[in-house]
């Protein structure tokens, strides 16, 4: 198993992502858009989400699609993000026609992380997500960075600067699954003092930095020392999470892109300890764009393949979006 040529989710053919970030706010949004509507699917297991149409994603709704996916910081604020999108993506004629002559009105879940109380002027008269999100749809592209950037531009991780981080797998055959994520979790990255990540297992090619652990403390404390919970008997809600988008290639519906949601959510646990906390507002959303050649139907193993796949892919992410946030 090899990551994709760019080790990215836009590996995935029929997808793009593009970043936006204010520098003076210290935050920014990062959206992913379909080349066209996307087979969609949400996991939501944080305790204080900030999320927005992550309905229209559930099994049996009517849609269970999406055009593009937003992430953004700036807390509820944030949420503005995605109507710049969906103005952006309708004025370009994508979305639903619910009547010939109206409107094209584009499907655009979003997620949103708590970058409030770090740095940056936040004493808006208007918050800039809205411009932001019109913005990330024309950056949008193939490649694109990693790190303090876009979404992740004011994300902590624990104690340490957290940011974007994206991966990738190719099983072969044309199935390619790919992640990707801002990381600002209360729960620690890193194993027990010392800067091997949780997910070391599961590094390829060195792709976050290559440290291995040698004798390290058993890790028998269920609130490490550098997570944010170690320290905080009450953090407030909603001051922490992972948000996340996995993609595949294959032809899934929506009832199978929300049980692959369901299964990355593990590469969260195996990331960040500790995770899905009252504090966090883990949410994984899961898209398929159908790119893959024409092959065997879906069916339940090819659903649990590639979730496991997104698992690992979303785990590998995480600790890439903290690796390449680390000031050089």
């Amino acid at each position: 198993m090899r990551p994709g040529p760019l080790n990215l989710i836009t590996d995935v053919p029929g997808i793009r992502v593009g970043h936006a970030t204010d520098a003076r706010a210290a935050s920014g949004v990062t959206t992913l858009v379909g080349d066209r509507a996307m087979a969609a699917g949400v996991d939501v297991r944080g305790g204080a989400p900030g999320v927005r149409e992550t309905e229209a994603l559930a099994p049996g709704a009517l849609v269970g699609h999406a055009h593009a996916i937003v992430l953004a910081g700036g807390s509820v604020f944030g949420l503005a993000a995605a109507d710049g999108v969906a103005t952006t993506l309708s004025g370009a004629g994508q979305g639903l026609r619910i009547l010939s002559h109206t409107r094209a009105i584009p499907i655009v879940p979003a997620a949103v992380l708590h970058d409030l109380g770090g740095e940056g002027d936040k004493d808006w008269s208007e918050p800039p997500y809205r411009s932001l999100g019109v913005d990330s749809v024309a950056a949008a592209g193939r490649t694109f960075a990693l790190g303090a950037i876009g979404a992740g531009r004011g994300a902590r991780a624990g104690h340490v600067q957290g940011g974007i981080g994206s991966a990738s797998l190719d099983l072969g055959d044309g199935l390619v699954v790919g992640a990707l994520v801002a990381v600002n979790s209360i729960g620690s990255v890193h194993l027990p003092a010392s800067q091997v990540f949780h997910a070391w297992p599961f590094e390829i090619d060195g792709e976050f930095g290559g440290a291995r652990p040698g004798a390290f403390s058993p890790m028998i404390d269920p609130a490490p020392a550098d997570s944010r919970l170690a320290d905080m008997h009450a953090p407030e809600h909603g001051t922490s999470t992972v948000i996340a988008i996995v993609a595949t290639s294959a032809a899934l519906n929506s009832a199978d892109c929300n049980r692959v949601a369901v299964m990355a959510q593990d590469g969260i646990a195996r990331a960040v300890r500790p995770s899905h906390t009252p504090f966090d507002g883990d949410t994984v959303f899961a898209v398929a764009t159908g790119t893959a050649p024409a092959g065997r139907p879906a069916d339940p193993v090819l659903v649990a393949r590639i979730g496991s796949a997104a698992a690992d892919c979303l785990a590998r992410a995480i600790a890439r979006g903290v690796h390449e946030a680390r000031p050089r």
